[in-house]
């Protein structure tokens, strides 16, 4: 982590670090895990649904990487920390955490339970603060310092329509991000955020039907008009694209790379 320069074709490792990611039993999170144990990590795989988690660690086991499963609601406070618990229990105390869990819930604003406001706010602004406080703990107590990689998005920078909580709650996480940065420089910490454009994973799935029926409109002009219009492409971004830059990220030589978002959107946001 301090090393001040970046040799040229240096193949990205993890070798010898621990990782746990939220929500990684699935889409993301899960292609994320195969990436890290792939370059070394040993992988904790954290999910509500426990028996997933296993499946997926199971998986990267018998393809010769190290992981384990834990169960986790990233809105409870007590089954966070359980869950950090017994991963430094098993592979000593984490050097990675990614808050990748979330859920989406597509609705106009008048129309928008507060129910449903305060449970995707939970999950992605309470869980994100969960899990960072979580990591930025054991990673002082270890004294290796480490890196916090938050699940922003392309709604990290601007907007959509039917997603009100969703997007306030990724722009919330852009702060979050600089605040731990700051605070947790003096213990070697860096943070950061890694920002989607739309990736077909089951969360995406799930939203082609609920915006048709919400905006009038075919499934497919969902696709080509609201998610990839303002692509370069009319390409979605890949599970591979993202994990690939949380490798950056996880495994970057320095303390230059902190407080930062990357926007991985095949030039959706341009900044």
């Amino acid at each position: 982590m301090t090393v001040s320069n970046v040799q040229a074709g240096t193949v990205l490792s993890l070798k010898g670090k621990t990782a746990l990611i939220t929500g990684s039993a699935s889409g993301l999170g899960k292609r994320i895990a195969e990436v890290y144990a792939e370059a070394g990590a040993s992988v904790v795989i954290a999910d509500l649904k426990l028996e997933a988690a296993q499946v997926t660690a199971d998986e990267i086991t018998k393809s010769g990487g190290k992981a384990m499963a834990v169960a986790m609601d990233v809105t409870n406070e007590d089954s966070v920390d359980q869950g950090f618990a017994a991963a430094a229990k098993t592979f000593g105390e984490v050097d990675i955490a990614i808050a990748n869990a979330g859920i989406q819930i597509v609705c106009p604003i008048q129309d928008f339970p507060f129910a449903d406001w305060k449970k995707l706010l939970a999950v992605h602004l309470d869980g994100g603060f969960l899990t960072a406080r979580a990591a930025v703990r054991q990673m002082i107590a270890s004294k290796r310092g480490g890196s916090i990689i938050f699940m922003g998005s392309v709604h990290s920078k601007e907007a959509s329509k039917l997603k009100a909580p969703y997007v306030t709650a990724k722009h919330g996480l852009e702060g979050l991000a600089k605040v731990i940065a700051k605070e947790g420089a003096q213990y070697n910490i860096r943070t950061n955020v890694i920002c989607p454009g739309f990736v077909r994973t089951p969360l995406v799935e799930k939203q082609i039907p609920e915006q048709a029926k919400a905006l009038g409109i075919t499934e497919d002009e969902v696709i080509k008009t609201v998610m990839l219009k303002d692509t370069v492409d009319t390409e979605f971004t890949t599970v591979d694209d993202i994990a690939q830059a949380a490798l950056t990220f996880a495994a970057w030589p320095s303390n230059a790379l902190t407080g930062q978002s990357l926007v991985v959107s095949h030039g959706w946001f341009m900044q």
